[in-house]
């Protein structure tokens, strides 16, 4: 849970770092704007993957046969633990069942329990691929991020518009290259 007296505690002294006065009108109220704030972003810390993906449905394809599920464009806000600055971008999740699938929304969900917390892009899209892959059982796991991080684009090289791209695979993907062929096709469409 955020400490919120320590972040205002800890947003006044940065003010105070950076030459501003923390007293005056416009900033009076921001310890306390952002204490809120780090609640809400920060949010994937008291959540769990495995109880968004728990909520699930028998069907009765399986395996490669039964089809490829896909959600794409997930849309995502996270922070940068380097420099604790935003990235965002989008998340596309596929996944072949065995037997079990999930409500749409839960992979969604299931993006924003580890998007709500200090991230590197790689580690998240790992998170997604692996909660997914072992929460639902599932043949094989794609999991693809693409994210513009702001720690790239307002600062340091200065390139706004770069993405970077991640993709990890579990299950049947893993060394299946047509069947990542076919993922990349659906996400074409």
């Amino acid at each position: 849970m955020i400490d919120k007296e320590k972040v205002k505690e800890a947003v006044s002294m940065l003010l105070s770092a950076i030459g501003e006065d923390a007293s005056r009108e416009g900033l009076k109220d921001t310890p306390d704007r952002v204490a809120r704030m780090y609640e809400e972003i920060y949010a994937g810390y008291e959540d769990d993957a495995s109880e968004r993906l728990s909520r699930q449905f028998e069907t009765e394809e399986t395996g490669a046969a039964g089809g490829i599920v896909l959600e794409k464009d997930i849309t995502f806000y996270s922070v940068c633990e380097h420099h604790m600055l935003p990235f965002f971008g989008k998340v596309h999740i596929a996944y072949i069942p065995d037997k079990r699938i999930v409500g749409l929304s839960k992979l969604a969900r299931t993006v924003e329990v580890f998007a709500r917390r200090l991230q590197v892009q790689e580690r998240l899209t790992s998170q997604i691929a692996d909660a997914v892959y072992s929460e639902l059982g599932a043949k094989g796991v794609l999991v693809i991020a693409s994210a513009e991080h702001t720690c790239m684009t307002m600062r340091g090289v200065k390139k706004p518009g770069t993405q970077t791209v991640t993709m990890s695979a579990r299950g049947l993907f893993e060394n299946d290259e047509a069947l990542k062929g076919q993922v990349l096709a659906l996400l074409r469409t």
